[in-house]
């Protein structure tokens, strides 16, 4: 059984609010679950003291049993010093321009 650390989405329509789960990775994004480890508000201020909280001690418990953590919330653990914080590119690959916007610019900046 593969063990997600994700968010579980909550609140009213456009008020989110999620909870930070322990889930098998095969079961819906709001469905089964099996720990709720902490809670995410993002419409409170970034600076917030509950805009994030975790509970650290079973975090631990479930890194320690082999739990992989998604994106998301592998940053909120990296911020609160859980785990090595994850290196992001700046830019993705996706949204670069293309080989012609690319050409333009190039041509543009040589003249």
């Amino acid at each position: 059984m593969s063990v997600k650390i994700r968010l579980s989405r909550a609140g009213a329509k456009k008020r989110p609010y999620y909870h930070i789960v322990i889930a098998d990775s095969r079961s819906p994004r709001d469905g089964r679950f099996i720990e709720k480890v902490g809670a995410y508000n993002p419409m409170l201020p970034s600076d917030h003291a509950d805009r994030i909280r975790l509970n650290d001690e079973r975090i631990k418990h479930w890194l320690s049993n082999g739990a992989q953590a998604t994106d998301r919330v592998a940053r909120f653990l990296g911020n609160a010093g859980l785990i090595e914080k994850p290196v992001y590119n700046e830019q993705p690959k996706q949204s670069a321009p293309k080989k012609r916007a690319q050409e333009r610019a190039a041509a543009k900046a040589a003249a």
